[in-house]
């Protein structure tokens, strides 16, 4: 960068640069070189931006020491956001008109929000950062996007596991499971390629009524020779009690669906 720019200047563009890769690692040296500033100055730099952060309850940003250290931020939502979120994600769940034929509930349109699945996103990045997570796992459905947005908060790579096998994904692995929404069995298929053996896994879900799908993911985890470092689900239905998983964090859980209402409240 030919112009040198201000401190104020300095620092909204550092915000910027370690919002954009939550839990990715920025050397000092990338800063100075950026800024062709001395890393005294970076330094004092982000002594400022960290206590911005925290002061704003946006996050947290960490300085790793060593040589290969340096400053990475990490998403914090307080527990007075979380809730507000999720609520504002509830309440547009109790909207009667989402009742589609058969009891279902339509939440394909949240599911596409970008608003919204940054927010929960976030909520499960911050939940699961001290796991260690190499990848996020999802199955082909409409909790992509979420499970894109966990990822992109993780700062590691998305995983999808299909409905069908496809030639352009190479040699696969394969689990056959029941689907708890329709108690059909069905197949899923991930590349060999995708996750490497002893990696820790994040499975994300957008709904789960038994668990099916995700008991599938898990053993889809453990055929490639992987672990399990926990689930999130967005939405759980509060029937069946007994779900085919236990080991798992849903966010609301879905009471009842009648002709007139919905029921939906925050996971206690």
């Amino acid at each position: 960068m030919d112009n040198k720019l201000k401190r104020n200047e300095r620092i909204g563009a550092i915000v910027k640069v370690l919002c954009d890769r939550p839990n990715r690692i920025f050397t000092l040296g990338y800063f100075t070189e950026l800024f062709n500033a001395a890393k005294s100055t970076i330094s004092e730099d982000l002594v400022i931006v960290k206590k911005i952060m925290e002061t704003m309850s946006f996050g947290r940003v960490e300085t790793i020491a060593g040589a290969a250290g340096g400053v990475k931020y990490i998403p914090v939502v307080v527990p007075e956001r979380r809730t507000k979120i999720l609520e504002q994600i509830a309440d547009k769940m109790r909207d009667p008109k989402r009742i589609i034929p058969g009891g279902f509930l339509y939440i394909g349109d949240l599911l596409y929000d970008p608003y919204f699945m940054k927010d929960v996103g976030e909520i499960f990045a911050e939940m699961f950062s001290y796991r260690g997570i190499d990848y996020v796992l999802t199955v082909e459905t409409k909790g992509i996007p979420l499970a894109m947005m966990t990822a992109n908060g993780l700062n590691c790579p998305l995983v999808v596991a299909r409905n069908e096998n496809r030639v352009t994904e190479g040699a696969t692995i394969s689990i056959n499971y029941v689907s708890g929404s329709t108690g059909q069995i069905q197949t899923m298929y991930v590349s060999k390629n995708a996750i490497k053996p002893g990696s820790k896994v994040l499975i994300i879900d957008d709904f789960m009524r038994a668990g099916g799908t995700v008991l599938g993911l898990i053993d889809l985890v453990h055929e490639l020779g992987s672990v399990v470092e926990g689930v999130g689900v967005l939405l759980e239905t509060a029937e069946p009690a007994n779900k085919m998983v236990s080991d798992y964090t849903a966010l609301l859980t879905l009471d009842r669906v009648s002709r007139e209402e919905i029921v939906v409240r925050l996971k206690q």
